[in-house]
């Protein structure tokens, strides 16, 4: 941790202060200091962007994924944190399995996901230039599917009339993230969030043209608290959100997608206070996957923000190998 003041001109003594002292400063005016570092590993926040989550694959199929993503710009979104012109560069890693599996005779995935982050943040803090370099394990998460119409358990001739004449296909789905990443309880900015979170949702695919499809998403995030906060318990409101991909399949395994989403809610409380923080934003970006070989594929991707009344104003591009078996 290093803190400077935002010319860049501070004498040592001031460099050296470690943030814990700027905390009791600002508690010490009723200011209540919120922030986590949102690491988009595709499947752990609102602000995801995942098309074709709903769309099955033949009974038995394992997928393994490694994947690889920057994000670049305002990624500590919280206004009660008095940190001006902040600045993230975060690189994420993550390692993720999914098997499809039979359950009453309907096509059911579950998907593990385990995300690693480094990188730097930077804002303006009382004149200072406060960074903050964080780099471990994020938030594990686990995501389970479940088709409920257009899509029982097949195999995969029964898949391959199912890519030459699509059908609408509705689906429930819940995630879980668990409080695995690190977190230090007395820093502003973390990787880990300190607590549980779930979303259930419900989500369709619409064949327009049987190379045309069209996705959708309804979900609410509901979220533990973080009885560990700066000494307090941080409470948020749940999030609902919202996702919609146009997608062109372009041949067999070789597709491309429009996708955008919207969200709202996630306020929080800390302690008895609530904060100014409504979440009512939305991201744009496309999404490329091309075969390689059969059995392995290459998905590139590429987000930003197109709506961000509460932070959420970043790029992120991604790049994931999977292999299939």
């Amino acid at each position: 941790m290093v803190l400077i003041d935002a010319k860049g001109e501070g004498n040592a003594t001031r460099n050296k202060k470690d943030l814990s002292l700027l905390i009791r400063r600002f508690h010490g005016n009723c200011v209540a200091l919120t922030a986590t570092v949102w690491l988009l590993c595709g499947t752990a926040s609102a602000q995801e962007l995942m098309p074709r989550a709903y769309w099955p694959t033949p009974n038995g199929t394992n997928v393994f994924v490694v994947a690889y993503g920057r994000s670049v710009g305002d990624i500590v979104t919280d206004p009660s944190l008095p940190v001006t012109g902040v600045d993230s560069k975060i690189n994420n890693l993550s390692l993720t399995y999914q098997r499809t599996f039979s359950l009453f005779d309907r096509t059911a995935k579950v998907q593990l996901t385990v995300p690693y982050s480094r990188g730097d943040t930077e804002g303006i803090v009382d004149n200072m230039l406060l960074q903050r370099h964080t780099s471990g394990l994020v938030d594990t998460t686990i995501r389970f599917v479940l088709n409920l119409k257009g899509a029982p358990s097949m195999d995969r001739a029964a898949f391959g009339e199912l890519l030459k004449n699509p059908r609408t296909i509705v689906g429930a789905s819940l995630l879980i993230q668990a409080p695995t990443g690190k977190y230090e309880s007395d820093r502003l900015i973390n990787i880990g969030t300190n607590r549980w979170s779930v979303k259930p949702a419900i989500g369709m695919i619409v064949p327009i043209r049987p190379t045309w499809l069209f996705e959708a998403e309804l979900g609410v995030w509901f979220f533990g608290d973080n009885d560990d906060f700066l000494g307090q318990t941080r409470e948020q409101k749940p999030v609902v959100s919202t996702a919609f991909h146009l997608i062109k399949q372009i041949r067999s395994g070789l597709w491309a997608s429009l996708d955008a989403n919207f969200y709202v809610g996630g306020q929080t409380n800390i302690g008895d206070t609530t904060q100014a923080n409504l979440l009512r934003n939305s991201r744009v970006g496309v999404t490329f996957v091309m075969p390689i070989m059969g059995r392995h594929a290459i998905r590139t991707s590429y987000s930003t923000g197109a709506i961000t009344t509460t932070g959420g104003d970043f790029e992120m591009f991604s790049l994931s190998y999977f292999y299939a078996w």
